[in-house]
């Protein structure tokens, strides 16, 4: 999986840009968590670039960019967790899960899915 990492938060209106023409996934991490490093791990094994090619994976490393994290609750109207996917679409979170309830096969649904 190629992650894009987020270390700015002027990044997050470029990331609110781009999901008006391609999903955009943030996986929020901290380094210090085993539930938070399963959950990744997890997904990284799960992710299928050929059916998910179309998405792209932003990758926040919580305790480095605390400042970030509370962007996204504020800017996307989701209650920060960790770890924590989110799924952009059309400038909007459209899903967000956390902890054991981070899989690919939601997230693939979410960010794949026609309105």
């Amino acid at each position: 999986m190629n992650w894009i990492a987020l270390k700015s938060p002027d990044q997050l209106e470029t990331l609110r840009a781009e999901s008006k023409s391609q999903p955009i996934i943030i996986f929020k991490h901290s380094t210090r968590c085993a539930i938070s490093q399963t959950a990744l791990s997890r997904l990284e094994r799960s992710w299928n670039v050929e059916e998910m090619g179309l998405v792209r994976p932003y990758f926040l490393d919580l305790l480095s960019y605390r400042e970030i994290s509370t962007r996204i609750a504020d800017i996307f109207d989701v209650e920060h967790q960790s770890p924590q996917v989110i799924v952009l679409k059309n400038g909007e979170a459209v899903f967000h899960k956390s902890h054991f309830e981070i899989d690919f096969a939601s997230i693939k649904k979410a960010s794949l899915q026609t309105n």
